[in-house]
């Protein structure tokens, strides 16, 4: 399916500021599922811009504003072909359970993805992760069935509730709280699949409802977020706890890191003092099928 993606990201500013220095993560990745076939990028007041990749292969756009400036507008389009993933390709290419955990306890996979097995500040690994993992056992059918199990479980056991928690809340007060965001879903699902050594990462970029809304695109849209979870032997594969399904055609991904920190769509700093407002608009259209 091929996607068109306007973001505007609007920043207003009760004094004037200056030396505003920032990085955007809003360029839709090239990989197996889908392809980015043009991304634009316009800054208000205008500037140029330096290009680079993370560590984790995202693609940055890093500018500053140095001129005083009350308002700051970062306007991105894009449009992306996306596919889904052969489910019977899926279920041919499976191992025995007994396969997969000796994959997954081997040096060779623990050394490649060392960093999204570790615990970071949002993941910590506590009693309390342990004790709702222990909901979800490992079953005979494998790993992937495991994964799909824990997924609808957390969109079962959790409330959607924006009032609930902020963009600096962790698992552990997730766990107190029984609610939270599409954030907060992903990061306790990374947790709880870290806990049993099998590696997670968390996931940036959009996901298109409009047909899920009578044909309407006057409803609000908004970043979105979600896990992909490396099963031995099959690869990577995403799943949206806050949804209850798995990654198809209507997600498209910006980004991955160890978690929310590493892929911050739009961050920065500037030199002011005083308040400012924040106003975001997605709009995520189908071109055709």
């Amino acid at each position: 399916m091929k996607l068109e993606i306007h973001h505007v990201t609007r920043y207003r500013y009760e004094e004037p500021v200056s030396d505003s220095v920032n990085e955007l993560r809003l360029t839709p990745r090239t990989n197996y599922r889908q392809s980015c076939y043009h991304h634009e990028v316009n800054i208000e007041p205008s500037t140029s811009l330096f290009t680079y990749e993370d560590y984790f292969g995202n693609r940055v756009h890093a500018f500053s504003v140095n001129p005083s400036h009350r308002e700051l507008v970062i306007k991105t389009k894009a449009t992306v072909v996306t596919t889904d993933r052969n489910q019977n390709e899926l279920e041919a290419s499976a191992h025995s359970l007994e396969e997969e955990l000796l994959l997954l306890k081997s040096d060779k996979l623990q050394d490649r993805y060392i960093e999204f097995l570790l615990p970071t500040a949002y993941t910590q690994v506590t009693e309390e992760v342990h004790s709702y993992v222990s909901k979800y056992p490992f079953g005979e059918k494998g790993l992937l069935a495991w994964t799909r199990k824990l997924s609808e479980g957390i969109h079962n056991d959790f409330t959607y509730d924006p009032a609930a928690t902020d963009v600096n809340t962790t698992v552990s007060e997730t766990l107190q709280l029984r609610r939270g965001v599409c954030q907060d879903y992903a990061h306790l699902m990374i947790a709880a699949c870290r806990c049993l050594g099998l590696p997670a990462r968390y996931v940036s970029g959009y996901h298109f409802v409009g047909d899920l809304q009578g044909g309407s695109a006057d409803f609000e849209q908004a970043s979105h977020a979600w896990v992909e979870v490396h099963i031995p032997g099959t690869g990577w594969l995403g799943f949206d706890p806050t949804n209850n399904t798995e990654v198809d055609w209507r997600y498209v991904k910006l980004g991955h890191g160890r978690d929310y920190q590493d892929i911050v769509p739009v961050k920065g700093v500037y030199r002011g003092s005083g308040r400012q407002s924040l106003e975001v608009k997605v709009d995520v259209r189908l071109l055709d099928a």
